[in-house]
């Protein structure tokens, strides 16, 4: 952790916002809805995107072969969750200080992989942490929180409508919900249907977005007829289920290239805290194949909405690209699509799609560069050699040394 905080304290007097026009020039532009201009150039006056133009007249920075994208967006990244000093989960807060330092390492180094907003579902500590970036007081992404979550033990219908309120006066930005168990538990429904109800159509009345961690078919089809908004997970889902999320326009965020990879890679640093033990990562184990059958048949369900997430943890900030990796991958989703999943399409999950997620005039400069092209290989969007974030660069590095970097990896 020290050497990265080192790093952000490095970093900040950099950090000065650009008032003059800024023009960067790359091979490609990729402009997060479907379209790639060849040797192009991104205007910028001040944290707004002001045009893109043809060629590379007066670029302030010129990024040769490189590939121009916007900001990526991870949906679903727990940017509080850390290994503590002895290198062991730490499932408990420490002091608020503590809590505070490891989450800014984890949002800097998720910044420096080319995330420029996520979505935290969810910390108490991540308020702090999301108004400490606003400010620019911290070199981090924007933050969107749900502070905390919902689940069946949250209480009655009503009592469950009044913690929804409460959340919003907190300073939520979405509800999280818990509608069924862990992989390491088998995934069924947790909450009933009446809780579902309450707490969705609660937030729902009050302008407030729900997500929900749901893993059985039974609770994603719960979670779907109560109105919620997106649904998180979904090992088990079934055709019917993906068909349903499909045809009510709700959002579908199936993490399967992080997560589970990332737990059973850092098994040693989480076995015997809770229910993580030798069952739970069985059950992992087998996880693996059902989201690569699931993710599959996610792909090939005609008009399914499915924002990027990673349910980065503990481990996995900075990993979150591998999620886009195995879409593709495992998925055999076009790679355009699964970018599009990680800008613009994750943008309008969080009602931001008119500010973030596209390249184009009057919209944020949230801008990153890759080294390669990720149409024809999509890793590329692994090894991030340029960031903008609001028209403040954080990272320019040369390529060669991004590919050394991700070598090590």
């Amino acid at each position: 952790m020290k050497a990265a905080l080192f790093a952000v304290l490095l970093a900040a007097p950099t950090l000065v916002a650009q008032s003059q026009t800024v023009r960067i020039h790359a091979a490609t532009v990729i402009d997060g809805t479907g379209k790639a201009l060849r040797n192009a150039t991104v205007v910028v006056q001040g944290s707004k995107i002001t045009g893109i133009e043809t060629g590379n007249a007066n670029a302030t920075y010129d990024l040769g072969q490189l590939t121009i994208l916007p900001g990526m967006i991870d949906v679903h990244a727990h940017v509080a969750w850390h290994f503590d000093k002895d290198g062991r989960y730490a499932a408990r807060p420490g002091s608020p200080a503590h809590e505070i330092l490891y989450s800014a390492e984890n949002a800097y180094v998720t910044l420096l992989a080319g995330f420029t907003t996520i979505q935290s579902p969810g910390s108490p500590s991540d308020v702090d942490l999301r108004e400490a970036i606003a400010r620019g007081t911290l070199p981090g992404p924007r933050i969107l929180t749900s502070i905390r979550q919902i689940n069946e033990r949250s209480g009655t219908p009503d009592e469950i409508r009044q913690k929804v309120r409460q959340l919003k006066t907190d300073g939520a930005d979405v509800i999280k919900i818990f509608a069924s168990a862990s992989i390491r538990d088998g995934g069924k429904q947790t909450m009933t249907d009446e809780q579902l109800n309450a707490v969705c159509g609660e937030a729902h009345a009050i302008g407030m977005r729900t997500m929900v961690h749901a893993h059985s078919p039974e609770s994603i089809k719960a979670s779907v007829n109560a109105g919620c908004n997106q649904i998180e997970h979904g090992v088990f889902a079934t055709d019917e289920v993906l068909k349903l999320m499909a045809d009510k326009g709700v959002y579908f965020d199936p993490n399967v290239g992080v997560v589970l990879q990332n737990y059973l890679r850092n098994k040693a640093h989480y076995l015997g805290i809770g229910n993580y033990n030798e069952e739970g990562f069985a059950f992992m184990e087998k996880g693996l194949k059902l989201n690569a059958d699931m993710i599959k048949r996610a792909v090939a369900t005609p008009k399914l909405m499915m924002p990027m997430g990673t349910d980065a943890v503990a481990g996995a900030h900075g990993h979150n690209a591998d999620e886009i990796v195995e879409r593709v991958r495992q998925g055999n989703q076009k790679p355009m699509d699964a970018i599009i999943g990680a800008t613009s399409l994750a943008a309008k999950s969080m009602n931001l799609d008119k500010t973030i997620g596209t390249l184009a005039p009057g919209y944020e400069a949230d801008l990153i560069a890759i080294d390669g092209d990720p149409l024809t290989d999509v890793t590329a969007v692994t090894r991030v050699a340029f960031v903008m974030k609001g028209g403040k660069v954080y990272k320019h590095v040369n390529p060669a040394a991004v590919r050394a970097a991700g070598s090590t990896r």
